[in-house]
């Protein structure tokens, strides 16, 4: 399973790299936003594009870039854009009817694209039809709501296996490294989430103390 870095911020990115934990970058608006400084243009198109280069510089896998249209014609210009930007640029599109119009489009010209904010194994469904590269169930939301985040992941893996679709399951809204590890068992693709999150993923307390064991042992022998 690939790991993506949800985050706009270089230095994660970079951190990221060095660490060899990630594979590919998930960016939204708002993530960026967060990023602007005051030596960053003031114009937020202009800033998004400029970032997006940066992320692309940094990583050559796969870099997620959000459209803001909420049409179609408006998502395809937004897509076209991006994809200019760099070869590893995926362009991600929400999960409405005119998104997956959209999907089409993009399938239809070679433009890679990540379908979001994905609820539910039917819309999963819609999108693999739709000729979609990745899409990207917010396993977080959903138990935020009482629903059961894997549970999705599993019936959407069930139904991507049934019928050989090739879009990826990409799991979003990871809040811990639990979310990770039983979408590792799933089988899904991909998992993207903070660095923070990633780095938990190293971290055991007893990894830490037998280093310290040693450590010590080392130092007394």
């Amino acid at each position: 399973m690939q790991l993506f870095l949800d985050s706009a911020s270089l230095k994660d990115v970079r951190e990221g790299m060095g660490l060899g934990l990630v594979d590919g970058v998930t960016t939204n608006p708002s993530l960026i936003a967060k990023e602007r400084d005051a030596s960053r243009p003031a114009d937020a198109r202009r800033h998004y594009r400029e970032r997006l280069k940066e992320i692309c510089a940094l990583c050559p896998g796969p870099i997620s870039a959000e459209t803001v249209g909420t049409t179609a014609t408006e998502m395809m210009r937004e897509a076209e854009e991006y994809a200019a930007i760099a070869e590893n640029i995926v362009v991600k599109v929400v999960l409405t009817a005119e998104g997956l119009r959209a999907v089409r489009e993009c399938a239809a010209r070679g433009i890679r694209t990540n379908v979001t904010l994905c609820f539910s194994a039917t819309q999963a469904l819609l999108a693999a039809r739709a000729g979609a590269d990745y899409v990207s169930p917010f396993v977080g939301r959903v138990d935020d709501v009482s629903g059961d985040g894997m549970a999705l992941i599993r019936d959407i893996a069930t139904i991507f296996e049934n019928y050989n679709f090739a879009t990826h399951i990409l799991v979003a809204s990871v809040r811990h490294p639990r979310h990770v590890l039983e979408a590792a068992l799933i089988g899904a693709d991909v998992a993207t989430a903070p660095l923070a999150i990633l780095k938990q993923l190293l971290a055991h307390p007893l990894t830490d103390k037998g280093v310290a064991a040693f450590l010590k042992d080392w130092e007394g022998a």
